[in-house]
């Protein structure tokens, strides 16, 4: 039946319905679950951090769900993205038993969790599509060993999800990012002509952050938690891959790998080889500069932003004038 309908002379307006619906089903959804989540303890190391404690968090439970809800009534949805689907809601699902546990779930848990993800996406991500890589900017293409290909794509799964979950810090931060980066990878996407099937269900993914942003504009009434961070950091992670370049990650989520992703190089090296760097950079980033710039949270917002806008306009431009 959806098969049907999407191949039809009607599926334009098929997909127009599942956007709608997608919005208006995440914001009705939401509005009645905001009391019913759990409650955000507070960061006790952000900046501000003390302003979030009561809030209800978690509510990426809400819009994954109805992310995979319009795909499965509205979309086409073939095996491998069946796949997706599944691995996006357990990261969510991972993410949420974290959000409602009193006590937050040890790094070491939470790793390995992001691990197995990483690996069953990785491996379907090579059995789909093979282990070419197109390098965008030279038109070349590389045939990597499929074990080679898997390895790269678990550690740009791993980081994805990570940075994404460091960067939801700030009301409304981490799903602007995240759905300037999903625009840029859909615009990469219909330029070369790659899967409408998953370009539509990249406009449903935004649609639906664009639903909890409703709600999450400063000051905001609830927060994603790292239900809705993971699941939208593994998302990035297989939509960037789908474009056949995967190192395109590194321009179309500039600023969520910057400000998420400092953070973790910091603390790494720190760590494991006793290397201290940045001592007078914060992070994640958008704490430094509320803190030490003195940005509101709008300013941040709007200027990380603009950063990432620049970077994906520029690398649009670039990549269909090759």
């Amino acid at each position: 039946m959806i098969n049907y309908f999407m191949n039809s002379p009607h599926a334009g307006i098929v997909g127009f319905v599942g956007v709608l619906f997608a919005y208006i089903a995440t914001c009705l959804a939401l509005g009645l679950a905001k009391e019913k989540l759990p409650r955000d303890h507070g960061r006790q190391f952000a900046h501000d951090g003390v302003l979030s404690a009561g809030k209800p968090r978690g509510a990426g439970f809400v819009f994954i769900l109805i992310f995979v809800l319009t795909a499965i009534l509205f979309g086409d949805l073939e095996r491998e993205l069946i796949i997706y689907l599944i691995l996006t809601v357990a990261a969510m699902i991972t993410g949420f038993l974290d959000d409602c546990a009193k006590v937050s779930w040890g790094e070491l848990r939470k790793g390995l969790l992001d691990l197995i993800i990483a690996i069953m996406t990785a491996i379907t991500m090579v059995n789909f599509n093979g282990s070419d890589v197109l390098i965008s900017f030279t038109g070349q293409v590389i045939t990597l060993h499929p074990v080679v290909y898997i390895i790269l794509a678990i550690i740009l799964v791993w980081a994805s999800i990570n940075v994404t979950n460091c960067a939801d810090g700030v009301d409304g931060l981490s799903g602007t990012l995240a759905s300037i980066s999903l625009i840029t990878i859909y615009i990469i996407m219909k330029d070369r002509a790659l899967s409408p099937s998953f370009m539509y269900l990249i406009l449903v993914f935004v649609v639906c952050i664009l639903g909890y942003l409703w709600f999450n504009a400063t000051p905001s009434l609830l927060m994603m938690g790292d239900a809705g961070s993971r699941a939208i950091g593994l998302f990035i992670a297989i939509a960037v891959m789908k474009t056949g370049s995967p190192f395109l990650y590194l321009l179309v989520a500039f600023v969520l790998m910057l400000d998420g992703g400092l953070g973790l190089v910091k603390v790494a090296l720190l760590r494991f080889l006793k290397i201290k760097i940045l001592t007078k950079i914060r992070t994640p980033l958008h704490d430094h500069v509320r803190k030490n710039k003195n940005w509101s949270n709008a300013q941040t917002v709007f200027k990380f932003a603009i950063i990432q806008i620049m970077i994906s306009m520029a690398t649009i431009w670039l990549l269909m004038g090759m």
